[in-house]
């Protein structure tokens, strides 16, 4: 006895979709430690299109960065289907690439890969990055004047080397040709919108989100905020505070300052720290400086004195005193031995 299939139907109007001469060919960049969870979320997202629409939409293949065979971030190697000095850039070979990065992924330009890119983009080939992926795009000075959605670990590194470049709020972003998002979460939200922008067609899109994303409490609507750490429950007074300490790093607001500017006595903002943070607005805006350093001292290569000025430090020797404090160890040992941090 055989069984018949059955592709998953869209419900409602029958949406006319577009017939596709040659399926879009979407090839994703894999950089070492690249996100398994995030590049698989791109890649379902084309497969399930596959699924709701009677020819397929997309083909995609994968692209070893630094050879055939890359490792993922959950330490699974990957066997790509071909690497950067084999790839064809024509657009009749290729309508995207999609560089994907990832936690661990390293930041340093790789001159081949960058080449690429630029020649894509003459071309007119769309581009995408996935989690850090963005940042190769920026690198290779495509970005400039735009809009970039990144993890925010990375935020930092970008707003000190790239000036140019709009560091997004948001989850992720569709500017131009370009696309990228910020983790794995955003890339299924960047992944969908793509393909509504591609096949014209948001009775596809709706299709495709009701079978990968039927266990989310609401469907996504508008821009994605991206998720910084602080919780949406505290008080307006304490979140207003949190965003002008974020905003204000390298020239740190005074206490009596910040008090200020929600209308609330030094002693008040205190309370109010200690209540919901369980700690003192000093000490969290230290930390909140300290975090933007270490990310400074691990992805770039600028000075201690430079790192420390940019943190809001008087001087190298008191943000050496300090970050030794919070993390046991000196600035300068903790970019020689970065095994040693977490």
């Amino acid at each position: 006895m055989t069984t018949k299939s059955m592709s998953p139907q869209v419900t409602g109007t029958s949406p006319r979709v577009p017939r596709l001469k040659t399926p879009l060919r979407i090839g994703f960049i894999l950089r070492e430690h690249f996100s398994m969870v995030a590049f698989t979320a791109a890649v379902d997202t084309l497969v399930t299109t596959n699924l709701v629409t009677p020819e397929p939409a997309f083909e995609h293949f994968t692209i070893g960065a630094v050879g055939r065979t890359v490792l993922s971030d959950l330490g699974i190697e990957v066997s790509a289907g071909t690497d950067l000095k084999s790839i064809v850039v024509d657009p009749s070979q290729v309508d995207m690439l999609i560089v994907c990065g990832g936690y661990r992924s390293q930041l340093e330009p790789e001159p081949h890969l960058l080449s690429i890119l630029k020649t894509a983009d003459q071309k007119g080939i769309r581009l995408g990055g996935l989690w850090n992926g963005g940042i190769t795009l920026i690198q290779a000075g495509l970005m400039e004047g735009h809009t970039c959605a990144l993890h925010p670990d990375n935020h930092a590194y970008v707003r000190e080397n790239y000036p140019a470049v709009k560091v997004s709020a948001n989850a992720y972003e569709l500017e131009d040709h370009h696309a990228t998002c910020a983790g794995p979460v955003s890339t299924l939200e960047m992944m969908l919108k793509l393909i509504g922008q591609l096949l014209h067609n948001p009775h596809i899109v709706r299709a495709v989100r009701e079978i990968l994303s039927c266990d989310q409490v609401a469907e996504q609507v508008g821009p994605m905020p991206l998720n910084v750490g602080d919780d949406p429950t505290l008080p307006e007074a304490l979140q207003t505070l949190l965003a002008l300490m974020r905003a204000n790093i390298e020239e740190p607001l005074t206490l009596v300052e910040l008090a200020q500017c929600v209308n609330l006595s030094r002693r008040q903002m205190e309370r109010l720290f200690q209540s919901h943070l369980d700690t003192s607005p000093s000490r969290y805006y230290l930390e909140l400086r300290l975090v933007h350093a270490r990310r400074l001292l691990m992805q770039t290569n600028r000075s201690i004195l430079d790192i420390s000025l940019a943190s809001g430090f008087v001087s190298s020797s008191h943000f050496s005193n300090c970050f030794k404090d919070c993390y046991g160890i000196t600035p300068s040992a903790a970019r020689q031995n970065p095994s040693t941090q977490k």
